[in-house]
């Protein structure tokens, strides 16, 4: 035979041979983005969303503070040195943390825990129209008021910190501009630099 001929037989074979055994898996193909969340014991929330709601951390919900230049008490601690913060501003800023905090777990429990009666409804297939909205109602009720303890915890931070502070906080969370009015350096006069600069 042919070393053309031999080389479609060998492709004819092959071709066959995966039909045959059907080995080409057309479910990869359709898998879902979700496929493997099926084996969460919660199947809205994940191990790490849990975690960080059992220990009151911020789970992305004070983004609209944080990123609009109103900072957190978590981060404002971590960066008490490079700020830098008073020891009289670490203790206030301390205990509004503390006290977020305490809120948040147990804010954070509540929606863990119904987040987890409406999966058991849909488990166990007692689900209804009634129950669903019911239950929605109260997720979105626990989940505002979730969020309501980080952001008004953010609207305590400007009344510890000066302006500079507040601005050396979002240079070193990567968020400010290269705008030489937003905060003079230190050791300048800010009305002068200001001036200088020709700011408004």
């Amino acid at each position: 035979m042919k070393p053309a001929l031999l080389i479609l037989a060998a492709g004819a074979f092959a071709f066959t041979a995966d039909a045959a055994g059907g080995r080409h898996d057309h479910g990869a193909e359709n898998a879902s983005p979700y496929a493997g969340q099926h084996q969460r014991a919660i199947k809205s929330l994940s191990t790490d969303d849990i975690a960080e709601l059992r220990r009151g951390g911020g789970w992305s919900l004070a983004k609209a503070a944080e990123l609009n230049g109103v900072p957190g008490p978590a981060h404002l601690l971590d960066l008490k040195d490079e700020i830098p913060l008073s020891r009289d501003q670490v203790a206030a800023i301390t205990d509004l943390y503390e006290d977020m905090r305490r809120r948040a777990v147990r804010h954070g429990q509540r929606l863990i825990e119904l987040e987890e009666d409406l999966d058991r409804h849909f488990r166990n297939g007692t689900i209804t129209e009634s129950i669903l909205r019911q239950k929605l109602t109260a997720i979105g009720r626990a989940r505002a008021d979730l969020r309501y303890v980080h952001l008004a915890t953010h609207l305590e931070t400007p009344k510890i910190l000066s302006d500079r502070q507040t601005a050396r906080y979002n240079r070193l969370r990567g968020y400010a501009s290269d705008d030489p009015c937003a905060a003079p350096p230190e050791g300048h006069d800010a009305e002068m630099w200001r001036k200088h600069n020709g700011c408004e």
